[in-house]
């Protein structure tokens, strides 16, 4: 069974491409999803959450993702030892969920710092979803209704679309030009040939 990831930076569109692998049938493992459910559930997650970032993060709704956007996108250390808590429980997560999946051809991991936080070194394949960066902000700032410079802030801790594809073996497109199901397709019976 191969490993794949698949990475893309904020606004790209990761979840548009990973619908359509769904529809193939391929398993994916959301790790950014699983992230955020751990730190609702987790306990020593929430308690090393609120030693880093204070009480305020967590109220009886829950965990305030928006108070820890401000606390950790302008902090490039706040935000390092807060995927350092993250990050190791979302990799067993991972390993754990992938036994489940043995059977399947293939996998996919979905994040969007899979450079950034090394998920990718134990991954077999990458692939990057890109689209233009104006097109990117327009969808975080109808997506979050956060501020244009928020997201700049968001955008400045990832890697660069051009970063990303020269790290990755595949790169679907998704500026709303090019179809992605066919770009999908590609990548499926390239991934698929390998296997076989």
């Amino acid at each position: 069974m191969l490993s794949v990831g698949i990475t893309g930076g904020i606004g790209s569109g990761k979840s548009t491409v990973c619908r359509v692998f769904e529809l193939l049938n391929v398993p994916i493992f959301y790790a950014d999803a699983e992230a955020r459910r751990l730190q609702d559930e987790d306990a020593e997650i929430k308690s090393a959450m609120i030693s880093l970032l204070g009480n305020d993060i967590y109220t009886l709704a829950g965990l305030n993702r928006k108070a820890v956007a401000e606390k950790v996108f302008t902090n490039k250390l706040l935000l390092e030892q807060l995927n350092k808590i993250i990050h190791p429980a979302t990799i067993n997560a991972f390993i754990k969920w992938k036994e489940i999946h043995g059977k399947s051809p293939y996998i996919l991991k979905e994040a969007a710092i899979l450079f950034e936080s090394d998920s990718h070194i134990d991954l077999d394949k990458i692939i990057a979803v890109t689209a233009p960066e104006e097109l990117r902000m327009e969808r975080i700032i109808n997506r979050d209704h956060i501020s244009r410079a928020q997201v700049i802030s968001r955008m400045k801790n990832q890697l660069s679309d051009e970063e990303r594809k020269i790290r990755s073996d595949f790169v679907i497109i998704n500026d709303e030009k090019i179809a992605i199901i066919p770009q999908v397709m590609k990548v499926h019976e390239k991934l698929m040939h390998l296997i076989n």
